[in-house]
């Protein structure tokens, strides 16, 4: 394959993420819920037949307007072809004049308008958010069908296997299937609860990208622009402009800034008492603030909030001296308090050990009621690798070889080596 064949894969491959999903939710308004897989058809070979035409002819001047226009096309076609099916049902007022040839075009041309097209995106993550639906399946439909995840990609993310996550999406599938949901956006009085899984899975995209679990890089930017796209969606329309978004905003600008200076020039991982501040990008940073300050409006204080004020401090810290690890530290402790899990409680711990050093955070381990949580994190191992190390450094070596265990991550891994090597 030459470069030229290489960079439109890659460029495809990029906008791909972003209109995936678009056109998915325009064709599942069209064909309804119980016909998701015809949407996700459609669009499939749409996608195929642009990768042969883009790579014959070179990208198109605006290449979503181009998979919009196939799309549609494709679709027409289909409803031509099922003239006088019972598969489609149409006879509801949004759709009853896609049965006429007389205004068939004209109704489709309006159904692909790039405002109507971002407006049935959101409503679509919210049908996926259906109560009735299991979060873990919720969040792995969002990925597969709006996002363009492939089914090793979310099992990845989940820690689980493909055959888990297939069966995982086949029954949200099966439950569109038979309640023939209208995708919309929720009333007033359930948007906020609804709202938490959509953003849930947002966060997962963009966590994969900030610290991707595929062996052959750490950082993955396509995957933190979906996700900011995303997010800036819902920042950005009226009925999702809500407190925890502007805080999940935030979050994802904060730590965003930063992803310049993780990486060396050697693919190593930088830590952040070693990253060269002057790479991030302030721009980006005053921007998170922003969102932080519109996040405030309101009676609610989500974890959102909390993390973005964490990340915030790490970011205005001239340097990694000034961090204010005291503020920090209220954070975690507000964050455990209202969402705790052994993650937080783990990054805790790790405040603690700059703050008051090993002694304490050992004493802090060994009065915690359970630890079984963070056994199965590398981040544990890690943490009492570095708590070791001035003192006993076969303890050192033990927990970081079994840190190493424990993540997929390539670089991680050897970041963790370096630290072996380093102890002798």
């Amino acid at each position: 394959m030459d470069n030229d064949s290489k960079d439109i894969n890659r460029l495809a491959d990029h906008l791909f993420r972003h209109e995936s999903g678009k056109m998915v939710a325009v064709l599942v308004k069209i064909f309804g819920t119980e016909n998701l897989q015809i949407a996700e058809d459609v669009v499939q070979d749409t996608l195929m037949k642009a990768l042969e035409t883009w790579q014959q002819n070179g990208l198109p001047e605006n290449p979503a307007a181009w998979l919009y226009r196939v799309a549609k096309n494709k679709a027409i076609d289909i409803i031509r072809r099922n003239k006088f099916s019972v598969q489609y049902d149409f006879s509801d007022s949004e759709r009853i004049l896609l049965q006429s040839e007389y205004t068939l075009n004209v109704v489709m041309d309006t159904l692909w308008t790039a405002e109507q097209v971002n407006d049935d995106l959101l409503q679509m993550m919210f049908a996926c958010c259906h109560p009735e639906i299991p979060e873990e399946s919720q969040i792995a439909l969002i990925l597969k069908t709006l996002c363009g995840f492939s089914t090793a990609e979310i099992a990845k993310s989940f820690l689980s296997n493909d055959d888990t996550i297939a069966k995982r999406i086949y029954r949200a599938k099966e439950f569109f299937r038979l309640r023939k949901l209208r995708p919309e956006f929720p009333g007033v009085s359930e948007i906020s609860g609804r709202i938490n899984a959509v953003l849930k899975t947002i966060y997962l995209i963009f966590n994969e990208g900030y610290n991707a679990t595929h062996a052959d890089t750490l950082i993955r930017k396509d995957l933190l622009d979906q996700a900011i796209y995303l997010t800036g969606l819902l920042c950005g329309n009226q009925h999702t402009q809500l407190p925890e978004v502007y805080a999940a905003m935030a979050l994802m600008h904060f730590h965003a800034a930063r992803i310049d200076s993780r990486i060396g020039t050697d693919g190593d991982i930088i830590l952040l008492s070693s990253q060269d501040r002057i790479k991030w990008n302030t721009s980006m940073i005053s921007e998170g603030n922003e969102y932080l300050n519109k996040a405030a409006t309101g009676d609610r204080l989500t974890s959102y909030h909390i993390e973005a004020a964490i990340a915030y401090e790490h970011c205005i810290a001239l340097k990694f001296e000034d961090t204010n690890w005291e503020r920090i530290l209220f954070y975690y402790n507000l964050l455990e308090n209202l969402h705790p899990s052994a993650i937080v409680s783990l990054n805790r711990l790790m405040v603690l050990f700059k703050l008051y050093g090993s002694a304490y955070v050992i004493n802090e381990i060994a009065s915690a009621p359970d630890t079984a949580g963070w056994e199965k994190n590398y981040l544990y191992h890690s943490l009492l690798g570095e708590i070791y190390a001035p003192s006993d450094k076969a303890a050192a070596i033990g927990h970081y070889m079994q840190a190493q265990t424990m993540t997929q991550s390539a670089a991680e891994k050897k970041l963790l080596s370096n630290k072996i090597l380093a102890l002798g």
